[in-house]
């Protein structure tokens, strides 16, 4: 991992200016501390553009502590169940990971990136999200392929689903070929929540992912690989809106907790159970540049994806594209940032505040962990 070295003396969160205008782009900086990477110690730096980003995970843990058949997809995990609730109470309070809030000029909500030079780049990010009362799925033919065809995604899970994943997240977050990014506790708008059922929403899967990975640092096959969890981030530093909705109170707030906002610049709408894999294929390649995110899903709700993927995938590949994360994509250029959420066009998805299960929501958080203080109730 090689840092810059203004980054590794920073006290506080002024990049553009600790950093020097046409040093580093500010994005690497704020990357670097939001994912809770950088140390004194263990670090190499260089000037100029000789830059690299913190990996994500390792080949040598995925495969010191998963058998090639525990990584594959099960029959039977796509499909949600509904009716259960034995993950819905929230993670229980810990201290978390040690952050600063996103500085004004990444403030905002990130669309896609501006890349350096032209290069052919996007980020692929799935959510994987789920609601109380049900257990979302894991859609292991998409992952399952991308791993057989090394393609990089970015992940966005929520905090429930983390809890009643528990294997497959400590899978994906050793797997080097994904980011994981936090997409709210339980998938509610969070335009609609008061102040307190926001920070909920927030820091929930905060306190999940580092659950999780607290986990997994315990299992023997862990302090068999040098470095252990070293290249797994502490913490994660990218938020998705759920429904990709926001307001000015919720978008701050998400800078706040040291969160960089992730939209998109292409939807696959895979929600819509007749939107076809040719139909996504179509959108996709009608509309990518370089430094396009694309949004799809793999918890069960998305529609044709894994089918759309094994044709887009080789198609994009054809045209010069390589797949990065998005703290990759960042890292290659200047992102366009908006001051609010939204689809295609501002405003589509403010309707998503009509939902009538979002309106029953507005000031619920998710039931308190067992022993949780009455903070947290």
């Amino acid at each position: 991992m090689l840092i810059p070295k203004c980054v590794l003396r920073l006290k506080r969160p002024f990049f553009a200016s600790l950093c020097g205008r046409g040093r580093i782009p500010a994005i690497i900086a704020a990357a670097a501390l939001t994912l809770g990477m950088v140390t004194q110690s263990g670090v190499r730096a260089q000037s100029g553009d000789d830059i690299h980003m913190p990996s994500f995970g390792d080949s040598r843990l995925l495969s010191a502590c998963f058998s090639p058949s525990a990584l594959k997809g099960q029959r039977g995990e796509i499909k949600p169940v509904k009716g259960v609730r034995t993950f819905d109470a929230t993670t229980a309070a810990r201290t978390l990971a040690a952050h600063s809030p996103i500085p004004a000029g990444l403030s905002g909500a990130i669309r896609r990136v501006n890349v350096r030079n032209g290069a052919k780049l996007i980020a692929l990010t799935l959510d994987l999200c789920e609601q109380t009362g049900e257990i979302a799925g894991y859609d292991g033919p998409i992952i399952d392929y991308l791993r057989e065809n090394r393609i990089k995604a970015t992940l966005f899970t929520g905090g429930k689903w983390m809890r009643s994943h528990e294997l497959r997240i400590q899978q994906l977050m050793a797997d080097p070929l994904f980011e994981i990014g936090n997409h709210g506790e339980a998938h509610r708008n969070l335009r609609l929540l008061s102040p307190r059922a926001l920070g909920a929403e927030i820091e929930g899967p905060q306190r999940a992912y580092e659950a999780a990975r607290e986990g997994f640092a315990k299992e023997q096959c862990v302090g068999n690989v040098p470095g252990g969890l070293s290249t797994v981030p502490p913490r994660m530093g990218l938020f998705r809106f759920p429904f990709g909705a926001c307001n000015a109170q919720s978008l701050n707030a998400v800078n706040a907790a040291g969160l960089l906002a992730i939209q998109w610049d292409i939807s696959t709408g895979d929600p819509d159970p007749n939107t076809s894999a040719k139909a996504i294929v179509n959108t996709v390649m009608r509309k990518v540049k370089p430094g396009s995110i694309i949004i799809g899903h793999a918890n069960g709700r998305g529609h044709h994806t894994a089918a759309a993927l094994s044709q887009l995938i080789p198609k994009l590949r054809a045209q010069g594209y390589k797949f990065v994360t998005v703290s990759e994509l960042l890292a290659a250029g200047t992102p366009e940032i908006v001051p609010t959420c939204y689809d295609s066009r501002p405003g589509d998805t403010d309707r998503y505040d009509r939902l009538p299960f979002q309106k029953r929501a507005t000031t619920a958080t998710a039931r308190p962990a067992a022993g949780a203080g009455a903070a947290d109730r």
